[in-house]
């Protein structure tokens, strides 16, 4: 089953999501994190961490102390120092981990920060015709990208469609350009014509 589409959650300028809370865990006040970033150190080496919770126009600084990965379920495990018990770590639910724009970590070739791929325009390769925009990134098993295809005369918006971040299907990315070139396999991308 294919990840719900979540609305991007407008972040301060500065900022850089790495991830959001989806709940707590136990009663000792760690929280579950599924992440938008691909560097597990952020979600386990001590240290501090923007916390930006809804409704909040600027992230709070919180001390992580530790995380672990449960393979199992694509989340992490953390621990803020500031976070004690079951009911406080409720509190941070849907809050979003930000770190400082500045804090970005350097990317091998072909390796990408989430937020740059947010808002890319996505057009087949064979022809160049733009057929949506990148809404989301999803990390599960291969990194999913979320297209919002571009409305069709007459037609109602479809929901966002999952195109695995793979080589063989994602060729190019122009960060420079602010393009996707695609080569979906049959059947992945809707019928286009109205």
């Amino acid at each position: 089953m294919a990840p719900p589409h979540r609305q991007p959650l407008a972040l301060p300028p500065g900022w850089l999501e790495i991830g959001r809370v989806v709940g707590p865990q136990g009663l000792r006040g760690e929280v579950r994190v599924y992440p938008s970033s691909d560097f597990p150190e952020r979600f386990f080496l001590p240290g501090s961490r923007g916390v930006l919770r809804p409704g909040q126009a600027e992230p709070e600084m919180m001390t992580l102390v530790s995380g672990r990965f449960l393979d199992n379920k694509g989340l992490y495990l953390i621990q803020f120092e500031e976070v004690r018990d079951r009911d406080q770590a409720e509190t941070l639910r849907n809050a979003v981990l930000v770190v400082a724009e500045g804090d970005r970590l350097p990317t091998e070739p072909d390796e990408f920060h989430v937020a740059d791929l947010i808002g890319l325009s996505v057009r087949m390769q064979s022809t160049g015709d733009a057929i949506g925009t990148v809404v989301d990134v999803y990390t599960a098993g291969n990194d999913l990208l979320a297209v919002a295809l571009d409305p069709v005369p007459e037609s109602s918006q479809p929901p966002p469609v999952l195109i695995p971040f793979v080589h063989e299907i994602v060729p190019v990315v122009d960060l420079a350009a602010g393009i996707i070139e695609i080569t979906p396999p049959q059947g992945l991308i809707p019928d286009r014509r109205s």
